[in-house]
């Protein structure tokens, strides 16, 4: 690091857990969000303020009105721009020195397993079971830890599914494939800083990832009630006949 480094990160760097040598494994770490609205904003802007090195943002979306109260990297100024592109302009402000991929079309497994083949964390912002499931399957199969948010009405939630750890669940085990309709805060609305808690959890959680501190969410379930505002925790187990995880069905 050199000495403007040095300062960016100092308040980082004083912590014991994390040090420079956690830092420095921040600034060499490369993660891929996917979705850059509610949730992937404050997790966009949390991991480039706070120096990793290398982003990916993946959205094939464009910025509208009804998005910026709740998804604040975007801004009035950037209604009908790509959100990718709007992201990276708002994170490189904030962080000239970090790198920013952007992929503002949606991917095919084969093309999604090769853009994050050496990603170090996904972040799922998406807010449908589709892709959800479909960035399971990418997790699993590039041993890729996966940081999961979902946020509508007042009620939050945030896990980490670790494919490097045996006693790890997957989202599959949690959530059967049934083709289902999923509501969405355009239908049933969101309190907008519900977004700020599960986004920032995400990013706390990618960084302690990241820096090997700490001990992680992975098969533990948080859920947030935004009127009460209260924290629960559900423990998390893997499902053994999961058809995306268990050894049962890779066995068939």
């Amino acid at each position: 690091m050199n000495d403007e480094q040095l300062l960016r990160y100092s308040r980082h760097i004083l912590l014991s857990q994390m040090d420079i040598e956690g830092q420095q494994r921040l600034l060499d770490g490369h993660v891929m969000i996917i979705g850059l609205g509610g949730l992937g904003a404050p997790v966009s802007m949390y991991l480039a303020g706070s120096g990793v090195g290398h982003l990916t943002l993946v959205d094939d979306d464009v910025v509208e009105l009804a998005n910026l109260q709740r998804q604040i990297v975007h801004t009035h100024q950037n209604i009908g721009r790509k959100k990718v592109e709007s992201a990276a302009e708002q994170l490189h402000a904030l962080n000239p020195d970090i790198r920013i991929d952007m992929i503002d079309k949606r991917l095919d497994k084969p093309a999604m397993l090769a853009a994050s083949r050496d990603v170090d964390v996904i972040v799922d912002c998406t807010d449908n079971f589709e892709t959800r499931f479909f960035l399971n399957e990418v997790s699993r199969e590039n041993k890729i830890p996966l940081v999961s948010g979902a946020a509508i009405r007042f009620d939050g939630q945030v896990t980490v599914y670790d494919p490097r750890q045996a006693d790890s669940p997957c989202y599959r085990c949690l959530y059967e494939d049934k083709g289902e309709l999923q509501e969405t805060c355009s239908e049933s609305g969101v309190f907008a800083p519900m977004l700020a808690m599960i986004g920032g959890t995400q990013a706390a959680e990618t960084l302690k990832l990241l820096a090997k501190i700490g001990t992680p969410l992975t098969g533990r379930l948080l859920l947030l009630d935004g009127l009460s505002m209260s924290w629960r925790e559900i423990k998390l187990r893997p499902d053994p006949s999961c058809p995306v995880c268990s050894d049962s069905h890779h066995r068939i």
